[in-house]
């Protein structure tokens, strides 16, 4: 498996030898790990996301920090709908479904409410992608 970057890989083990528990910027969030499979390379990536329980669900949110393009993860999500999800010791296989407009804004403003950070991730002209993920 390969990871993106010494931050992610950084989380991803702080995640996998704490139960799912991160500290710094991570601490006190709902904190997953999305293992998806490369659109170009087809190599598996992890990413470490912060997610909204939503039911039988949880859902992402393709913010990318508030840069004007979606990350990479959610490019290989749109060319692959599957992914593994690791929540605290849970590991599993996940449905992935692209939320609607209709219950998109709902989403976003919840987890605005519950992470205020989010707001500032909606800077550029785009509308950011909500992903849930279900278990499959």
């Amino acid at each position: 498996m390969t990871m993106s970057n010494p931050f992610n890989e950084k989380v991803i083990a702080e995640f996998r030898a704490n139960q799912g528990r991160v500290g710094g910027q991570f601490d006190g969030s709902t904190l997953l790990l999305l293992t998806t499979t490369g659109a170009r390379t087809g190599l598996e990536r992890t990413t470490p996301l912060v997610y909204l329980p939503d039911g039988d669900r949880l859902v992402v949110f393709a913010s990318n920090g508030g840069a004007p393009t979606s990350p990479a993860w959610f490019h290989n999500l749109v060319k692959t709908p599957h992914a593994t999800v690791e929540v605290g010791p849970d590991k599993y296989e996940a449905r992935v479904d692209l939320v609607d407009e209709a219950e998109h804004d709902a989403l976003w403003a919840r987890q605005i409410e519950r992470d205020p950070a989010f707001a500032g991730f909606r800077t550029s002209e785009r509308v950011v992608p909500v992903v849930a993920l279900t278990r499959a």
